[in-house]
């Protein structure tokens, strides 16, 4: 009895010993595959931006993760944000993957609503029409929609205040338009009396200044704006070039005596009258040199390479300048 007792007493050790090695080599495994199921996969996004909506559930979010090779797991990214008491918790935003990050790390960002974008400086130059800014953009925010951004912009030309603006890298075009527009009406309102006296509608100053931009430097400008507004009260058409940058993207260097017909309500050399909606959006000094106007007795202007014009009183005098200064 002895020996089968002592028997049975080293045979059950030892099956212990084995039940707790396979215990042991189980939580090993599964340790390792749980490693491995959150880590990143290698076809990571990193650089690209993540977007929880509002009203995504955790399934949701998941699943969209896992389709964007954020993830490797569905299961251990929800079982990552149960952990960690935010399945209900997660914060809708625009999430940066600067760098490769797995699905625990992620878990808690989107819980704690850690997006990781930082501020972008844009610089929008005076005298930008819409598709000059729209691919600007598109060039410099993050999942940019140029073609929405266009069709707004096309619909505000004129109306977009050329300034310098800091935004988030993920900022919506409705975002952008309606801060630029804003910053116009904040700009345009401190010369509104200013507008009225000038006898001039608004549209027709935007309209006015947005040519000035292409038509002059700044010192140049007021005096244009005279030559220009008289134009109008004699009945003559414009006659000016920087319309068709416009049309065709042309400057007055590659027009041909073509383009000068071409029939377009913006061709003010067939046209009388203002183009029919801004042709950029203007500066501060072009809006200001469209209200303000200095009268000469000029009638004509030319403007050479450098930027330097030549005034003429009549036509005659106009057409020698062109000789002499544009050879």
């Amino acid at each position: 009895m002895i020996r089968i007792y002592e028997w049975l007493r080293i045979n059950a050790s030892g099956l212990m010993h084995q039940k707790r090695f396979w215990i042991f080599f189980a939580v090993i495994i599964l340790v390792a595959c749980m490693i491995f199921l959150i880590s990143p996969p290698s076809s990571f996004p990193q650089g690209e931006v993540f977007t929880v909506h509002a009203g995504d559930s955790l399934q949701q979010i998941s699943n969209n993760l896992k389709n964007e090779n954020v993830i490797r797991s569905v299961f251990a990214f929800r079982t990552s944000a149960i952990i960690l008491g935010g399945e209900h918790k997660i914060i809708a935003g625009d999430y940066l993957l600067d760098k490769k990050e797995n699905a625990l790390v992620l878990a808690y960002r989107l819980i704690n609503g850690s997006f990781h974008l930082q501020t972008v400086k844009i610089t929008i130059p005076e005298g930008w029409c819409a598709y000059e800014i729209t691919d600007y953009l598109g060039k410099t925010l993050l999942k940019f929609d140029k073609k929405q951004f266009l069709a707004l912009a096309e619909k505000n030309e004129g109306y977009l205040f050329p300034d310098t603006y800091f935004v988030s890298p993920t900022a919506k075009p409705e975002e952008i338009i309606d801060l630029m527009k804003n910053n116009f009406a904040a700009k345009i309102s401190a010369v509104q009396k200013q507008i009225l006296a000038s006898g001039h509608s608004e549209s027709d100053i935007i309209k006015m200044a947005s040519i000035l931009e292409g038509e002059a430097l700044p010192a140049d400008r007021p005096k244009v704006a005279g030559i220009l507004w008289r134009r109008l009260a004699l009945g003559m058409p414009l006659q000016v070039d920087s319309t068709f940058k416009y049309i065709n993207e042309k400057n007055s260097y590659d027009l041909t005596a073509d383009d000068l017909k071409i029939d377009s309500p913006y061709n003010t050399y067939i046209n009388k009258g203002l183009p029919p909606t801004p042709i950029n959006n203007p500066g501060l000094n072009s809006i200001l040199a469209a209200i303000t106007p200095v009268k000469t007795k000029y009638l004509y202007f030319l403007t050479e390479k450098d930027g330097t014009i030549h005034y003429a009183v009549t036509f005659a005098e106009h057409v020698a300048n062109k000789v002499r200064y544009l050879k």
